[in-house]
């Protein structure tokens, strides 16, 4: 009788809808008004199963042993341990949580873009010689500006600079001599021109005319002459011409180009001098000497670059000098010559003088060649 009343006692537990001991004051009374010994079912190690709560999970819900008095009751502890289905879900979720995560960690691994020196380098490059330039073009057009304004100090080599201005002024003066040549070869040709014509119409009225026949022809013979010297007078003319202008517009232009080039490099030379010279009067402490040794190493490198440029200069002009009198006597005299014999008359003297120069005239109809010439 006595594990049958222990019996019923442990059966009617009472479990609330949770799955938690009813701890209210009556079910606590009627819990302490069993006594208990050996043989009294010993509540912690008692298991209820719960088959009938609102959620589908299934659980074993352990109670502990009472401790307190009847007045201050104390909330048990009563742990869940989830069923082998709830674990295996957890099992699952948390290693697809873990391969996300790893996946995650990976992916920026794997797709990173990482750019070689190969890559980087020539915008790199372009970006050094946009900002290379960029500060030069300032330095210098600060150095133009305060030269014109009267401020800044350039270098001048005296010998130098009277050698390009006169070459310069010679340019023009050849330049001018080419254009009144043009225009004299130009009314000569018409000059010629109307002298064929009159000729032809002399040697037409002497065949109409038999009691003028002589006289007609004569001027006609003399026209034609003259034509005929006037364009050999007109090859030696042209000859003068195109000489003279292949000079000025070839080797003198050539020249010009790399005095262009030197003026540069003395700008960017004063330009540099100038800031190392503003550095050198400001103090000189950790933060200014970096700078002071970077500008003088610009500096040493544009002063180099000028003096190239300057002893290039002086080559060219020497040259020069002597391509242009060597080409100016030869043109003048043969100008001399053929402006001479052509006004005295002497037909012969100017064709020597066209033969002594190598000039062959151009037929009347001959200015094409034809096309057994060409192949």
């Amino acid at each position: 009788m006595t594990e049958e009343s222990h019996r019923s006692s442990a059966a009617e537990i009472p479990v609330t809808s949770n799955g938690d001991l009813d701890q209210s004051p009556e079910t606590l009374f009627q819990r302490d008004s069993y006594p208990s010994g050996p043989g009294a079912l010993n509540l912690s190690e008692s298991c209820v199963t719960s088959s009938n709560f609102a959620s589908t999970t299934e659980g074993i819900i352990e109670s502990g042993p009472y401790k307190g008095s009847a007045s201050l009751p104390a909330s048990p502890v009563t742990p869940v341990a989830p069923s082998s289905a709830v674990a295996s879900r957890l099992a699952r979720s948390s290693s697809d949580s873990q391969a996300e995560k790893g996946a995650m960690n990976t992916e920026p691994k794997s797709d990173a873009v990482v750019l070689s020196d190969d890559l980087k380098s020539p915008t790199m490059e372009k970006l050094d010689l946009v900002r290379k330039w960029s500060i030069n073009t300032y330095k210098c057009t600060r150095q133009i500006l305060s030269e014109k304004l009267g401020r800044g100090s350039r270098t001048v080599d005296l010998e130098l600079e009277a050698q390009i201005e006169v070459l310069r002024d010679n340019k023009r003066k050849y330049q001018n001599v080419i254009k009144l040549a043009q225009t004299l070869s130009g009314q000569l040709s018409q000059i010629m021109q109307t002298q064929r014509q009159l000729g032809d119409a002399f040697a037409d009225l002497s065949l109409k005319s038999p009691e003028l026949h002589e006289e007609f022809g004569f001027n006609a013979d003399t026209q034609k002459l003259l034509s005929k010297n006037g364009d050999t007078l007109l090859g030696a003319i042209n000859s003068f011409i195109s000489s003279v202008n292949t000079l000025v517009d070839k080797t003198i232009e050539d020249t010009l180009v790399n005095i262009k080039q030197y003026e540069f490099a003395r700008v960017e030379y004063d330009a540099y001098r100038t800031d190392l010279e503003e550095l050198n009067l400001g103090p000189r402490d950790a933060t200014t000497m970096p700078k002071i040794e970077l500008s003088q190493q610009q500096f040493q490198i544009h002063r180099e670059k000028y003096e190239r440029m300057r002893n290039d200069v002086s080559v060219k002009l020497k040259f020069l000098e002597e391509n242009k009198v060597k080409v100016l006597h030869n043109q003048l005299i043969l100008f001399h010559n053929a402006i001479a014999a052509y006004y005295a008359g002497n037909q012969q003297q100017l064709e020597q003088t066209l033969k002594q120069f190598h000039i062959k005239l151009k037929m009347p109809g001959g200015d094409s060649p034809s096309w057994l010439e060409e192949h």
